[in-house]
């Protein structure tokens, strides 16, 4: 008679998981640690075991943490006692039906990155198809007309009417690649003090006058808003592009209406990348319409290039926004806001030295 294989016991299964793992006593000590963990942190479970977890391993804080709730932190730096630092994933969850008991797990971030295809390596993967099949489009068209007009020449038609054609296809050739190229220039952009109600009024004047001709636009501003460092024709080409945006968002039906507005932000501030200095972003441009937003599935990637909500966009002009926008030193922000829902692109820009 065949004895049932003994199954492997609560010890044996914690050493076989292939990630790192604590248990935590009530007291907040450290009464098992696994061999991933081991490898991990570079210490025995001995070394662990009796000593409080804080003394082995800097969890971060959040304001989160509720005794007895599940936690989780991605990709979070953590120091070890010995001074190491690392990037993983922490998910801290209580062990059922034992009160203060708690497990944590520690999942290499680096390493789980690499399996798969990081968001800025996925980003430029869709820049790049997108670029080609945009650019494949656009100049396909125009030179079939172009190559259909000397076809017809060539066979004896009249060449003024088609010549005057051929010579629009080609500047539409060539404005198209001006626009991308405007991706390409990285040359520091002069910035100066600028007062940018005038520049607010020109844009808003240029709009009704064309793609919001027939739409209300509302003024929200605050009088006291200082001067903003900024480069003005990108300033204006960033709120013209906004407002085309929240026009063509509005559609036919339906309330139209775009609201400008400003503000000065106490406490908003970015890091530069330079010694970890911040710079603080306080004056707020906002351009708000009455449109549906985007679609939940591209509102992420709002601002990546070739990525666009409509079937006609080519998804260029918001990520020139944003390129505008960082090379002036300031941000962009898309969100939907207010009851009902409001289209919001926000602007942070820097204040001009008093």
């Amino acid at each position: 008679m065949m004895l049932a294989a003994r199954g492997p016991d609560e010890a044996e299964l914690l050493a076989a998981l292939p990630v790192a793992v604590l248990v935590v006593d009530p007291d907040d000590r450290i009464a098992r640690a696994n061999a991933e963990c081991e490898t991990l942190l570079n210490l025995s479970e001995r070394a662990m075991m009796g000593h409080p977890v804080d003394t082995i391993l800097k969890l971060p804080e959040a304001a989160t943490r509720r005794e007895g709730h599940a936690f989780a932190a991605f990709d979070a730096e953590l120091e070890t006692m010995r001074g190491v630092r690392m990037r993983v994933d922490v998910i801290e969850t209580a062990v059922v039906e034992h009160p203060g008991w708690r497990t944590i797990t520690l999942h290499n971030a680096a390493a789980s990155r690499r399996l798969g295809i990081s968001s800025e390596r996925a980003a430029a993967a869709r820049s790049a198809v997108g670029a080609a099949a945009m650019l494949a489009h656009e100049i396909k068209n125009p030179l079939s007309s172009i190559r259909g007009a000397a076809q017809l020449i060539a066979d004896g038609a009249a060449a003024d009417d088609l010549t005057r054609l051929m010579i629009s296809e080609v500047d539409r050739i060539a404005a198209l690649i001006d626009h991308m190229e405007d991706f390409t220039d990285t040359r520091p952009r002069e910035t100066a003090p600028l007062n940018i109600y005038p520049l607010l009024a020109h844009a808003r004047d240029v709009a009704l006058a064309g793609f919001a001709r027939g739409i209300t636009i509302e003024e929200r501003f605050d009088p006291s808003l200082p001067q903003v460092l900024g480069n003005r024709d990108a300033l204006l080409q960033i709120i013209l592009n906004l407002l085309k945006n929240a026009a063509a968002a509005l559609g036919d039906r339906g309330e139209r209406r775009i609201t400008l507005a400003t503000a000065y932000r106490h406490g908003i501030t970015v890091p530069t990348g330079k010694g970890g200095a911040r710079v603080a972003l306080p004056i707020e441009i906002c351009i708000i319409d009455t449109g549906p937003g985007a679609p939940d599935d591209i509102a992420e990637h709002l601002f990546d290039p070739f990525v666009s909500s409509r079937p006609e966009g080519k998804g260029l002009g918001l990520a020139l926004v944003d390129k505008l926008i960082r090379d002036m030193g300031g941000i962009v922000q898309y969100s939907r806001e207010g009851q009902p829902h409001q289209t919001v692109f926000r602007l942070l820009l820097r204040r001009a030295s008093a």
